[in-house]
Protein backbone atom coordinates (compact mmCIF):
# COMPACT_ATOMS: atom_id res chain seq x y z
CA UNK A 1 0.00 0.00 0.00
CA UNK A 2 1.77 3.28 -1.03
CA UNK A 3 2.34 5.75 2.08
CA UNK A 4 2.26 8.73 0.25
CA UNK A 5 -0.88 10.28 -1.50
CA UNK A 6 -0.37 11.31 -4.70
CA UNK A 7 -0.39 15.48 -3.75
CA UNK A 8 2.35 14.20 -0.82
CA UNK A 9 4.00 12.58 -3.70
CA UNK A 10 4.56 15.47 -5.97
CA UNK A 11 5.22 17.60 -2.91
CA UNK A 12 8.32 15.21 -1.85
CA UNK A 13 9.64 14.76 -5.60
CA UNK A 14 9.72 18.61 -6.86
CA UNK A 15 11.96 19.50 -3.99
CA UNK A 16 14.61 16.63 -4.71
CA UNK A 17 16.92 14.72 -7.25
CA UNK A 18 15.46 11.74 -8.90
CA UNK A 19 17.11 8.93 -10.33
CA UNK A 20 15.92 5.48 -12.52
CA UNK A 21 18.08 2.85 -10.77
CA UNK A 22 19.75 0.08 -13.78
CA UNK A 23 18.24 -3.47 -13.58
CA UNK A 24 20.92 -5.48 -12.81
CA UNK A 25 21.66 -8.58 -15.14
CA UNK A 26 23.23 -11.78 -15.13
CA UNK A 27 25.77 -13.35 -17.28
CA UNK A 28 22.87 -14.59 -19.22
CA UNK A 29 20.58 -11.71 -19.03
CA UNK A 30 18.32 -12.60 -16.88
CA UNK A 31 17.42 -10.56 -14.13
CA UNK A 32 20.12 -11.09 -11.13
CA UNK A 33 18.29 -9.94 -7.94
CA UNK A 34 20.81 -10.14 -5.67
CA UNK A 35 23.07 -7.97 -7.37
CA UNK A 36 19.90 -5.49 -8.32
CA UNK A 37 19.27 -5.49 -4.31
CA UNK A 38 22.58 -4.25 -3.52
CA UNK A 39 22.58 -1.42 -6.14
CA UNK A 40 19.19 -0.52 -4.57
CA UNK A 41 20.53 0.12 -1.35
CA UNK A 42 23.27 1.38 -2.13
CA UNK A 43 20.96 3.89 -4.29
CA UNK A 44 18.80 4.71 -1.44
CA UNK A 45 21.36 5.02 1.63
CA UNK A 46 22.09 8.86 -0.24
CA UNK A 47 19.75 11.86 -0.29
CA UNK A 48 17.29 11.09 -3.32
CA UNK A 49 14.07 12.41 -3.36
CA UNK A 50 12.91 9.19 -5.70
CA UNK A 51 13.57 6.16 -7.42
CA UNK A 52 11.86 5.11 -10.65
CA UNK A 53 12.55 0.94 -10.93
CA UNK A 54 11.77 -0.42 -14.56
CA UNK A 55 12.39 2.75 -16.53
CA UNK A 56 14.37 3.87 -19.17
CA UNK A 57 17.73 3.80 -17.60
CA UNK A 58 16.65 0.26 -15.83
CA UNK A 59 15.61 -1.30 -19.37
CA UNK A 60 11.87 -0.94 -18.97
CA UNK A 61 11.38 -1.96 -22.71
CA UNK A 62 13.57 -4.70 -22.49
CA UNK A 63 11.76 -6.06 -19.66
CA UNK A 64 8.50 -8.99 -19.69
CA UNK A 65 6.02 -7.71 -17.99
CA UNK A 66 6.29 -10.36 -15.05
CA UNK A 67 9.72 -9.25 -14.94
CA UNK A 68 8.68 -5.60 -14.65
CA UNK A 69 6.48 -6.19 -11.71
CA UNK A 70 9.10 -8.34 -10.31
CA UNK A 71 11.77 -5.73 -10.29
CA UNK A 72 9.66 -2.97 -9.17
CA UNK A 73 8.63 -5.70 -5.80
CA UNK A 74 12.43 -5.85 -5.20
CA UNK A 75 12.91 -2.27 -5.38
CA UNK A 76 10.19 -1.70 -3.08
CA UNK A 77 11.20 -4.16 -0.65
CA UNK A 78 14.74 -2.83 -0.76
CA UNK A 79 14.51 0.78 -0.90
CA UNK A 80 10.63 1.58 -0.33
CA UNK A 81 11.19 1.89 3.37
CA UNK A 82 14.22 5.17 2.39
CA UNK A 83 12.63 6.38 -0.22
CA UNK A 84 9.52 6.90 -2.70
CA UNK A 85 9.83 3.87 -5.26
CA UNK A 86 7.75 4.56 -8.68
CA UNK A 87 7.67 2.33 -11.80
CA UNK A 88 7.16 3.07 -15.08
CA UNK A 89 4.41 1.93 -17.82
CA UNK A 90 4.18 1.95 -21.66
CA UNK A 91 3.00 0.07 -24.84
CA UNK A 92 -0.68 0.02 -25.90
CA UNK A 93 -3.22 1.56 -23.63
CA UNK A 94 -4.47 -1.79 -22.25
CA UNK A 95 -0.72 -2.91 -21.17
CA UNK A 96 -0.28 0.35 -19.42
CA UNK A 97 -3.31 -0.20 -17.76
CA UNK A 98 -2.29 -3.39 -16.53
CA UNK A 99 1.72 -2.36 -15.92
CA UNK A 100 -0.03 0.77 -13.68
CA UNK A 101 -2.10 -2.00 -11.84
CA UNK A 102 0.82 -4.55 -11.01
CA UNK A 103 2.99 -1.64 -10.09
CA UNK A 104 0.78 -0.52 -7.36
CA UNK A 105 -0.16 -4.50 -6.14
CA UNK A 106 3.53 -4.24 -5.61
CA UNK A 107 3.92 -1.25 -3.84
CA UNK A 108 4.86 1.23 -5.99
CA UNK A 109 4.12 5.21 -4.86
CA UNK A 110 3.67 6.40 -8.48
CA UNK A 111 4.00 5.89 -12.13
CA UNK A 112 5.59 7.21 -14.86
CA UNK A 113 3.65 6.75 -18.28
CA UNK A 114 6.02 6.32 -21.24
CA UNK A 115 4.65 7.29 -24.98
CA UNK A 116 2.12 4.56 -26.23
CA UNK A 117 3.67 2.30 -28.72
CA UNK A 118 5.09 3.08 -32.18
CA UNK A 119 1.80 4.45 -33.72
CA UNK A 120 1.07 8.54 -34.15
CA UNK A 121 -1.16 10.41 -31.75
CA UNK A 122 -3.70 13.51 -31.83
CA UNK A 123 -4.36 14.78 -28.27
CA UNK A 124 -7.67 13.32 -28.08
CA UNK A 125 -6.43 9.86 -28.17
CA UNK A 126 -3.48 11.34 -25.70
CA UNK A 127 -6.21 12.29 -23.29
CA UNK A 128 -8.21 9.20 -23.42
CA UNK A 129 -4.86 6.84 -23.24
CA UNK A 130 -3.56 8.78 -20.25
CA UNK A 131 -7.21 8.95 -18.52
CA UNK A 132 -7.69 5.43 -18.62
CA UNK A 133 -3.84 4.96 -16.97
CA UNK A 134 -5.27 7.12 -14.25
CA UNK A 135 -8.22 5.84 -13.74
CA UNK A 136 -6.79 2.19 -13.40
CA UNK A 137 -4.35 2.91 -10.47
CA UNK A 138 -4.54 4.98 -7.16
CA UNK A 139 -1.23 6.15 -7.47
CA UNK A 140 0.27 9.54 -8.73
CA UNK A 141 0.81 9.20 -12.07
CA UNK A 142 3.54 11.49 -14.51
CA UNK A 143 3.30 11.61 -17.74
CA UNK A 144 6.79 11.30 -20.09
CA UNK A 145 6.34 14.25 -22.84
CA UNK A 146 8.55 12.94 -25.63
CA UNK A 147 8.77 10.83 -29.06
CA UNK A 148 5.01 10.38 -30.26
CA UNK A 149 3.52 11.31 -27.25
CA UNK A 150 3.23 15.40 -27.28
CA UNK A 151 1.07 16.92 -24.65
CA UNK A 152 -0.56 20.29 -25.66
CA UNK A 153 -0.84 22.69 -22.42
CA UNK A 154 -4.63 22.28 -23.19
CA UNK A 155 -4.45 18.34 -22.72
CA UNK A 156 -2.33 18.70 -19.69
CA UNK A 157 -4.62 20.76 -18.05
CA UNK A 158 -7.88 18.73 -18.85
CA UNK A 159 -5.65 15.68 -17.39
CA UNK A 160 -5.34 17.84 -14.14
CA UNK A 161 -8.52 18.78 -13.85
CA UNK A 162 -10.48 15.01 -14.64
CA UNK A 163 -7.64 13.02 -12.28
CA UNK A 164 -6.81 14.24 -9.22
CA UNK A 165 -3.65 11.42 -9.25
CA UNK A 166 -2.49 13.01 -12.07
CA UNK A 167 0.51 15.00 -10.46
CA UNK A 168 3.27 15.74 -12.85
CA UNK A 169 4.85 16.10 -16.29
CA UNK A 170 8.38 15.34 -17.58
CA UNK A 171 9.83 16.62 -20.71
CA UNK A 172 12.20 15.13 -23.01
CA UNK A 173 12.01 17.49 -25.73
CA UNK A 174 13.53 20.70 -24.73
CA UNK A 175 10.98 22.93 -26.20
CA UNK A 176 10.87 26.07 -25.01
CA UNK A 177 7.67 27.86 -26.50
CA UNK A 178 6.35 24.68 -25.48
CA UNK A 179 7.52 24.77 -21.89
CA UNK A 180 6.23 27.84 -20.98
CA UNK A 181 2.91 27.04 -22.09
CA UNK A 182 2.43 24.16 -20.37
CA UNK A 183 3.57 25.50 -16.76
CA UNK A 184 1.75 28.74 -17.67
CA UNK A 185 -1.56 27.05 -17.98
CA UNK A 186 -1.23 25.05 -15.13
CA UNK A 187 1.14 26.33 -12.70
CA UNK A 188 1.76 24.77 -9.35
CA UNK A 189 -1.03 22.27 -10.18
CA UNK A 190 1.42 19.68 -11.49
CA UNK A 191 5.43 19.65 -11.08
CA UNK A 192 7.89 19.41 -13.39
CA UNK A 193 10.53 17.42 -14.30
CA UNK A 194 13.81 17.31 -16.73
CA UNK A 195 14.31 14.54 -18.68
CA UNK A 196 16.20 15.00 -21.26
CA UNK A 197 18.87 12.73 -22.33
CA UNK A 198 22.30 13.31 -19.04
CA UNK A 199 19.77 15.76 -17.41
CA UNK A 200 22.76 17.71 -15.74
CA UNK A 201 23.33 19.08 -19.45
CA UNK A 202 19.53 21.04 -19.30
CA UNK A 203 18.88 21.79 -15.67
CA UNK A 204 19.67 25.18 -14.85
CA UNK A 205 18.13 27.03 -17.70
CA UNK A 206 15.38 24.55 -17.57
CA UNK A 207 15.36 25.14 -13.75
CA UNK A 208 13.75 28.96 -14.58
CA UNK A 209 11.22 27.33 -17.06
CA UNK A 210 9.69 25.83 -13.20
CA UNK A 211 11.50 22.44 -13.73
CA UNK A 212 12.47 22.09 -9.71
CA UNK A 213 13.82 18.41 -10.24
CA UNK A 214 15.54 16.07 -13.26
CA UNK A 215 16.12 12.37 -13.50
CA UNK A 216 19.77 11.96 -13.09
CA UNK A 217 21.22 8.80 -14.73
CA UNK A 218 24.65 9.54 -13.27
CA UNK A 219 23.25 9.76 -10.07
CA UNK A 220 23.56 5.41 -10.63
CA UNK A 221 27.59 5.12 -10.50
CA UNK A 222 28.40 8.79 -9.10
CA UNK A 223 25.46 9.92 -6.74
CA UNK A 224 27.70 12.41 -4.26
CA UNK A 225 28.73 13.99 -7.27
CA UNK A 226 24.99 13.97 -9.22
CA UNK A 227 24.02 15.45 -5.63
CA UNK A 228 26.41 18.41 -5.64
CA UNK A 229 25.30 19.42 -9.31
CA UNK A 230 21.44 19.58 -7.95
CA UNK A 231 22.50 21.26 -4.79
CA UNK A 232 24.44 24.29 -7.17
CA UNK A 233 21.32 23.72 -10.02
CA UNK A 234 18.77 24.77 -7.53
CA UNK A 235 21.20 27.54 -5.44
CA UNK A 236 21.75 28.88 -9.54
CA UNK A 237 24.98 29.06 -8.71
CA UNK A 238 26.23 28.82 -12.42
CA UNK A 239 30.15 29.03 -12.29
CA UNK A 240 29.85 25.57 -10.01
CA UNK A 241 27.52 24.51 -12.84
CA UNK A 242 29.87 25.31 -15.63
CA UNK A 243 32.96 24.05 -13.54
CA UNK A 244 31.00 20.60 -13.14
CA UNK A 245 29.94 20.11 -16.69
CA UNK A 246 33.27 21.55 -17.88
CA UNK A 247 35.10 18.89 -15.70
CA UNK A 248 32.51 15.64 -16.19
CA UNK A 249 29.29 16.22 -17.76
CA UNK A 250 31.00 17.31 -20.90
CA UNK A 251 33.38 14.75 -21.55
CA UNK A 252 31.29 12.07 -20.66
CA UNK A 253 28.41 12.87 -23.27
CA UNK A 254 31.46 12.59 -25.71
CA UNK A 255 31.80 8.90 -25.05
CA UNK A 256 27.94 8.34 -24.66
CA UNK A 257 27.56 10.34 -28.09
CA UNK A 258 30.24 7.29 -29.93
CA UNK A 259 27.95 5.05 -30.41
CA UNK A 260 23.45 4.97 -30.67
CA UNK A 261 21.90 3.30 -27.40
CA UNK A 262 24.89 4.09 -24.88
CA UNK A 263 23.10 6.46 -23.16
CA UNK A 264 21.88 3.31 -21.17
CA UNK A 265 24.84 1.64 -21.49
CA UNK A 266 27.49 4.37 -20.25
CA UNK A 267 25.42 3.97 -17.02
CA UNK A 268 26.51 0.43 -16.59
CA UNK A 269 29.87 0.70 -18.10
CA UNK A 270 30.30 3.42 -15.12
CA UNK A 271 29.08 0.91 -12.51
CA UNK A 272 31.78 -1.67 -13.44
CA UNK A 273 34.65 1.08 -13.88
CA UNK A 274 33.97 1.45 -9.95
CA UNK A 275 33.35 -1.86 -9.35
CA UNK A 276 29.93 -2.51 -8.42
CA UNK A 277 28.95 -4.11 -11.61
CA UNK A 278 25.42 -4.69 -12.49
CA UNK A 279 26.10 -6.50 -15.75
CA UNK A 280 25.38 -5.59 -19.23
CA UNK A 281 22.57 -4.53 -21.33
CA UNK A 282 20.54 -6.33 -23.10
CA UNK A 283 19.95 -6.25 -26.54
CA UNK A 284 19.44 -4.55 -29.02
CA UNK A 285 21.28 -2.11 -27.05
CA UNK A 286 25.30 -2.99 -26.70
CA UNK A 287 27.82 -2.55 -24.11
CA UNK A 288 30.79 -0.22 -24.07
CA UNK A 289 33.79 -1.41 -25.84
CA UNK A 290 36.81 -2.14 -23.87
CA UNK A 291 38.21 0.90 -24.89
CA UNK A 292 35.20 3.46 -23.79
CA UNK A 293 34.67 1.66 -20.87
CA UNK A 294 38.51 2.59 -20.23
CA UNK A 295 38.30 5.93 -21.05
CA UNK A 296 35.31 6.64 -18.77
CA UNK A 297 36.84 4.91 -16.08
CA UNK A 298 39.99 7.28 -16.75
CA UNK A 299 37.36 10.01 -17.18
CA UNK A 300 35.63 9.20 -13.81
CA UNK A 301 39.14 9.36 -11.64
CA UNK A 302 40.56 12.53 -13.67
CA UNK A 303 37.32 14.43 -12.65
CA UNK A 304 37.16 12.96 -8.79
CA UNK A 305 34.06 11.91 -8.86
CA UNK A 306 34.30 7.63 -7.80
CA UNK A 307 32.04 7.78 -4.99
CA UNK A 308 34.11 7.40 -1.42
CA UNK A 309 31.59 4.18 -0.79
CA UNK A 310 32.11 2.80 -4.21
CA UNK A 311 33.62 -0.57 -2.87
CA UNK A 312 30.76 -3.11 -2.69
CA UNK A 313 30.16 -4.50 0.78
CA UNK A 314 31.19 -8.23 1.66
CA UNK A 315 28.66 -10.36 0.53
Amino acid sequence: MAKYTPSELADTLKNGLLSFPVTAFAPDLTVDEDAYRRHLAWQASYDVAGLFAAGGTGEGFSLTPAEASRVIRIAVEEAGDKVPVLASAGGSTAQAVQNAQDAEDAGAEGLLLLPPYLTECDQDGLFTHVSAVCAATKTGVIVYNRANAIYSAETVARLAERHPNFIGFKDAIGDIEHLTKVYVRNGDRLFYLGGLPTAETFALPLLQLGMSTYSSALYNFAPEFALEFYRDVRKQDRAAVTEKLDRFVLPYLEIRDRVKGYGVSIVKGGLKAIDRDAGGVRPPLQDLTEVDLADLSALIDAAGVRPADAALPAV
